[in-house]
């Protein structure tokens, strides 16, 4: 056999195995050979994957060019009548974007354009993908959905329910019918609140702390002050947004034995190519950042948190400093088309690209309804024919919402008013973005409107 004249890394290996003739160590060395390839195959489809999802002319999957036209004036009217700084719509239909525009300024003080690849507070819009994390130690047997928290959150064993109060105005408390389950914390029928509303159980939220910016960990939240707080209700006998994705996000630790960035990363945002979405704001991205806004009280807007994640001088808080602390309920950012990759996968049943996150079957059972009749749904975008899945809202009677849309597409909304559409049934996703608090729904169902009547077939 010739010599070896190459420094290619195979002929590196063959130069090694020559020199040893203990056949065990050529076997070893093979192995690291085919390891090597391995890894680098890995490497190839990562970057694959990290692409962004096929485009489209609109007309090759069903867009009507006139109803995108429409569509984008309306959004650049909401900006130029100075109601939001900067805006980003997407759509893909079949697997492929047809839409993707920016409009504004991501930053109006600074003069910072908003792009297509802008970088978003999500907020809420986490839930969605913090129930996707559940679901998938679901598959693997990790628990059943009917199961009481209290089995694996033992602090929970002692909870009491609010049944309001006495003459001198003490809580007077009622025994929990039943312990909640993980099935409740998907659906937000826990008994849990969100301690942003005046009952006195919100208060005592507010009191102890049960707050993204105030809690020091998911376990401090969840496990230690949580279970001293009296349920709101009832479990399973009402609707209540709550920090019940929290509570989700607490058993992805338990069941995976992982921190729930890190399963986060393994298991979802990796395999899907999510490169630009992440908890809170790395410096590194901070120049791709989106500024905050909030009405000025006079049909205007004003800043209220910086486009690094500060807020400006003599406000308090920041969305830098709570989402060092990954919560399950709110905290990542993200962009447009990085979202529409999750998204895309669940609209194809839980695959995307040939890499599965969920069964079909339990991409089905998250997006049907899970709320019992006697149960009324009182969330976004109208509580008029709309129920409640595994973590999304979903469409349930078209006429009763009051706008346009289809039987069965889910979603979730983000407080600094983003919302996603994932419709199985027109093939479509589409992402609403901007950066202004609170949510504006009246200008979130114009966007839903205006992408349904774009839609020729």
């Amino acid at each position: 056999m010739g010599g070896c004249l190459s420094t290619s890394l195979p002929c590196t290996i063959y130069k090694e195995t020559r020199m040893l003739s203990d056949y065990r160590n050529v076997k070893i060395i093979s192995r690291l050979f085919h390891l090597t390839v391995a890894t680098v195959l890995l490497l190839l489809t990562n970057l694959v994957l990290a692409a962004d999802l096929p485009s489209a002319r609109p007309a090759d999957v069903g867009l009507s060019a006139a109803g995108l036209a429409k569509l984008g004036a309306a959004m650049q009217a909401e900006v130029a009548a100075g109601r939001k700084a900067g805006i980003v719509v997407l759509i893909a239909r079949h697997g492929k974007v047809a839409y993707l525009k920016a409009f504004g300024m991501a930053d109006r003080e600074t003069g910072k354009p908003m792009r297509t690849d802008s970088l978003v507070r999500l907020y809420s819009m986490t839930k969605p993908i913090t129930s996707v994390a559940l679901l998938t130690l679901y598959e693997k047997g990790k628990f059943k959905l009917s199961d009481p928290l209290d089995k694996y959150i033992p602090e929970m064993k002692h909870l009491w329910v609010y049944a309001g109060e006495n003459a001198y105005g003490t809580l007077v408390g009622a025994k929990p019918q039943r312990i909640p389950t993980i099935l409740d914390v998907f659906r937000h029928t826990a008994g849990f609140s969100y301690g942003n509303s005046d009952s006195p159980v919100d208060f005592m939220y507010q009191e102890n702390g049960i707050s993204y910016d105030k809690a020091a960990s998911l376990k401090e939240m969840v496990a230690e002050k949580l279970p001293k707080m009296p349920l709101l209700y009832q479990p399973g006998t009402r609707w209540v947004y709550s920090v019940s994705h929290d509570v989700q996000a607490y058993l992805v630790e338990y069941f995976s034995g992982m921190p729930f960035a890190e399963y986060l990363q393994k298991t979802i945002f990796d395999p899907l190519g999510m490169q630009d979405t992440f908890f809170g704001v790395p410096d590194k991205y901070a120049s791709r950042y989106t500024a905050n806004y909030g009405s000025d009280g006079h049909g205007g807007i004003k800043q209220i948190e910086n486009s690094d994640g500060r807020r400006p001088a003599g406000q308090s808080g920041s969305y830098r400093r709570y989402t060092h602390i990954p919560f399950g309920g709110s905290g990542l950012s993200s962009t447009a088309m990085d979202y529409a990759r999750f998204a895309q996968m669940l609209v194809n049943g839980g695959e995307l690209n040939g890499v599965r996150i969920l069964q079909k079957k339990t991409v089905q059972e998250m997006t049907s309804n899970q709320l019992p009749a006697a149960i009324g749904y009182l969330g976004p975008p109208s509580p008029g024919g709309t129920g409640y899945g595994l973590g999304v809202s979903v469409l349930v009677d078209v006429a009763a919402s009051g706008n346009l849309g289809s039987k069965g597409q889910f979603g979730w909304a983000g407080v600094a008013s983003t919302y996603v559409i994932m419709d199985p049934k027109q093939d479509m996703v589409s992402i609403f973005l901007t950066q202004y608090m609170p949510t504006d729904f009246n200008l979130i169902g114009k966007w839903q409107r205006l992408v349904y009547q774009s839609l020729q077939r």
